[in-house]
């Protein structure tokens, strides 16, 4: 069955107009959703746990009667880890491994030097001392979120975990609780939606309140998370999935497809992207597309995804090919030419870069190492992937020596005289020497 997708040229008239639209997503909806998200969180600080019960049996179709129903213990957790199919586990376990082994690189440590006068300066390093993390579990479970989110926290040093995770119609998933306690997690709440979020960011009798939340979610997710922000961080405020591949015509096709495919699957909203300076070979791509998707489980979501939001675009070569994702700053872009490393100088914004034919974007999902929570929707421009850095704070050190606070206040004295705060240059004016 053919599959309309949008195929466009760099250069045509209407280029621009074309590619914004299809590119145009706004990540927290209308008033409707927002006035929700804002009733569920303004119950949930007012009734707690009880407005936690009560959400989670009307949206996950659940029959709780405590938040004891709703919690999952430290031994719940590891006799899932223990129960995996050997497979599964050693999988779990190496991409754990992987993960951790390449967040251990991002660690920062508190650093000082002492000028000559003696005065001291540095930076203070410090973990933050709690942080949430929202797992999805709406349309498929994601083991993999709970290793990417959990791992970095613990390698910065935070002192607990805790973890909130959908459980409709009260099904569980074996692998996202033994990721959890292979990551380190100490909590474990099957709570989803506005109402998880709430409750991390405030605190219930049951639910500790966190310093950060982490982790994607929903359209009611992601407008909570906004809502919440200031009297909790928060990592992002995450789009749909999105992959943009450059090639030079010379990978094999139905790779590309597939590729196309691993983020077409995620949602209806999610959106792939193919630029290449060949068009027989864009045809060749169209063709495996065709092939390969009747042979798909999740067929109907990711013919809705290249439908609504694929696109196939023609440049004149791959310099224009970087220009141009530049410009789309992608959460995941391969560059699957014979070259690649010819070619990152000139990338400048994306959220991960996967280098030749051979990196397939769903390596980075699971077990390259790497983080694979990234900025959406163009925010590569000014954001980071999720790493160490984020579970970390930075505190300034500052220490003067009596002849350093001599020097410095007089400085200090002219600087706060010219924007009259008095207080101010009398205050570091007490400090100086008389001569």
């Amino acid at each position: 069955m053919t599959i309309e997708i949008t195929r466009l040229v760099e250069g045509q008239a209407d280029f621009d107009a074309k590619l914004d639209a299809l590119l145009a997503w706004e990540s927290v909806s209308d008033k409707q959703v927002n006035q929700i998200v804002d009733d569920v969180i303004s119950n949930v600080r007012a009734k707690g746990d009880a407005a936690l019960v009560e959400y989670t049996n009307r949206f996950d179709r659940m029959s709780a009667i405590s938040m004891a129903e709703l919690e999952m213990d430290q031994a719940r957790l590891h006799k899932a880890l223990q129960n995996l199919p050997e497979e599964q586990r050693v999988a779990l376990e190496v991409a754990a491994q992987r993960i951790a082994d390449y967040h251990e690189r991002q660690k920062s440590d508190s650093w000082r030097y002492t000028e000559a006068d003696g005065t001291v300066l540095g930076q203070k390093v410090t973990p933050m001392d709690r942080v949430g993390i929202y797992v999805p579990g709406g349309k498929a479970a994601y083991p993999s979120s709970v290793l990417m989110n959990a791992i970095p926290a613990k390698v910065a040093g935070v002192n607990e975990i805790i973890m909130v995770v959908p459980t409709p119609d009260g099904v569980v998933n074996e692998l996202v609780l033994a990721a959890a306690a292979l990551s380190g997690v100490d909590k474990v709440f099957t709570l989803g939606g506005a109402q998880a979020v709430a409750a991390l960011a405030y605190g219930t009798e049951t639910v500790p309140r966190v310093d950060k939340i982490v982790g994607p979610g929903n359209i009611f997710v992601a407008t909570a998370k906004r809502a919440v922000f200031g009297a909790v961080g928060i990592d992002m405020i995450a789009g749909p999935s999105e992959i943009l591949v450059i090639c030079d015509g010379k990978t094999d096709p139905d790779w590309i497809a597939m590729d196309l495919f691993s983020q077409a699957e995620h949602d209806e909203d999610a959106q792939s992207i193919l630029i290449c300076p060949d068009a027989q070979y864009i045809d060749q791509v169209q063709s495996s597309i065709e092939k390969l998707l009747p042979t798909m489980e999740r067929e109907d979501i990711i013919r809705t995804s290249l439908k609504e939001r694929a696109i196939l675009i023609q440049v004149a070569d791959l310099q224009a090919a970087c220009e141009l994702s530049n410009r789309i700053a992608p959460e995941h872009l391969e560059l699957s030419v014979a070259d690649p490393e010819a070619l990152l100088p000139s990338i400048r914004h994306a959220g991960a870069i996967f280098m030749g034919r051979y990196t397939a974007e769903s390596l980075g999902d699971y077990c390259a190492g790497p983080n694979h929570v990234l900025p959406t929707s163009g925010t590569a421009r000014f954001s980071s992937p999720l790493g160490v850095y984020d579970f970390q704070k930075r505190s300034s050190i500052i220490m003067f020596s009596e002849e350093g606070a001599s020097e410095m206040g007089k400085v200090a004295s002219v600087l706060a005289r010219g924007e009259c705060l008095t207080a101010h240059a009398r205050s570091a004016e007490y400090r100086i020497l008389k001569d």
